[in-house]
């Protein structure tokens, strides 16, 4: 039903005037069932937002948008990408755009849109982060940037939206179940042990307070925990238990000090989701909104190339060898053979210009992950390497960036060119 609401509001913005804000109170007035529970004041159902029963303005709301032409918002030209407008994932957010010389131009750093000069077509929306799934959902905004959780939980399972790039590198943190650590709670460290705590029922539920309504009722399920009643909470779940006006929480934990200065702990087997930043999309707006697959395209090519060279290090060193082959055995038999192997060239030392030559050096470069670093080093010393150079790097590109080519397939695209020939949207 959220779905619906979203639609509305998509709709009755799309009338800036009087008159067109008319038509939906006329097009809502004659839609199928709506004179028969609204009578003469179906023009009050929109125009002063008085609504008597929830349930009902939410099916009247349903039949009026798809019934009537009234609906239909005029087509946007830019593409839109929204973000969180605060803390430290909004912070994370530009940073990563910014290592991938995307930066976001604010000219008035209190304004909520902004620009990326690299991608001309698109403007950048900054919101709640909750509200990036909203307008996602309404059709407001075609991509948004924000963690998996929220994601998730303001999502709602909507099969129109799509996760483009699951890994972002930044927002770490999980979803897990928090319980007391005295009292009843003292030898329940499982969520078997929870499963089996007799004294919660029909009558008596388990309370579970959190601000992740539609994750919670899907894990229960999953799990088979029943007699649950979930609460709600702003903020400060952790004194939930302490105050008795719930039995446990459900939030997000990065590294447990808060639960433990609560004295609260983490249950074994109830570690709900991972989470950090992911990119995601609505499809409709992917084959149907001009530029919006295009401006998608690039922004995973980019992503997908500077997260991969994020973990690695490109090595330079100066190794002497009786020819290119000779040094490229050197280096693959100790393991040193990088991405696709080592780029071996000649190194024309001082001696070889006045023709006396103290035998061959050739310059060798390959890709090291940064864990493995160390351990490179010590190989290349090894088997008579020297001045070796350590430099970080921005973009490794493949041919094609994986999690795009996984795009595509999702769409049903067989040919991105020819696709975009068709459609005239790319």
């Amino acid at each position: 039903m959220s779905r619906a609401i979203a639609r509305t509001e998509t709709a009755l913005r799309a009338a800036p005037s009087t008159r067109a804000s008319g038509a939906r109170r006329s097009a809502i007035a004659n839609a199928p069932g709506c004179k028969r529970s609204l009578g003469s004041n179906a023009s009050l159902f929109v125009s002063r937002g008085r609504f008597t029963d929830a349930r009902q303005v939410k099916v009247q709301a349903e039949i009026a948008v798809e019934n009537s032409p009234a609906t239909v918002t005029e087509a946007r030209t830019i593409t839109r990408l929204a973000m969180p407008s605060k803390g430290r994932m909004a912070e994370d957010t530009l940073d990563l755009l910014k290592q991938c010389q995307l930066n976001v131009r604010k000219t008035n750093p209190r304004q909520y849109i902004a620009k990326i000069s690299q991608l001309e077509n698109m403007e950048v929306w900054f919101q709640r982060a909750s509200d990036v799934v909203r307008r996602l959902r309404a059709g407001d905004v075609d991509i948004g940037i924000l963690g998996n959780d929220m994601f998730t939980e303001f999502g709602e399972g909507d099969d129109d939206l799509i996760v483009l790039h699951e890994k972002l590198g930044f927002g770490h943190c999980h979803l897990a179940l928090g319980v007391p650590t005295t009292g009843k709670w003292e030898e329940i460290h499982t969520l078997d042990d929870l499963k089996g705590m007799s004294e919660f029922n029909a009558q008596r539920p388990l309370r579970v307070v959190t601000g992740y309504h539609y994750i919670a009722k899907e894990y229960f399920k999953k799990v088979g925990l029943e007699h649950v009643q979930i609460l709600a909470a702003d903020g400060a779940l952790e004194a939930a238990p302490q105050m008795d006006y719930a039995d446990i929480i459900l939030d997000l934990v990065s590294t447990g000090t808060t639960l433990r200065e609560n004295n609260l702990k983490q249950l074994e087997g109830a570690r709900i989701m991972e989470s950090e930043g992911v990119l995601v999309a609505r499809k409709q707006a992917l084959l149907e909104q001009p530029g919006a697959l295009g401006i998608v395209r690039e922004l995973l090519e980019r992503l997908d190339a500077h997260l991969t060279a994020a973990e690695q290090f490109t090595v330079v060193v100066n190794m002497r060898g009786e020819s290119q082959e000779d040094v490229a055995t050197k280096m693959i038999d100790a393991g040193l053979g990088g991405l696709q192997g080592p780029t071996v060239s000649r190194v024309f030392t001082r001696t070889d210009t006045r023709g006396v030559h103290d035998g061959e050096f050739y310059g060798v470069t390959i890709c090291v992950a940064q864990r493995e670093l160390y351990n490179c080093i010590k190989k290349i010393r090894t088997i008579g390497g020297s001045g070796i150079l350590v430099s970080p790097l921005t973009y490794i590109f493949d041919e094609q960036s994986p999690r795009w080519t996984a795009l595509l397939e999702e769409l049903e695209i067989d040919d991105y060119e020819t696709f975009c020939e068709s459609q005239s949207i790319c």
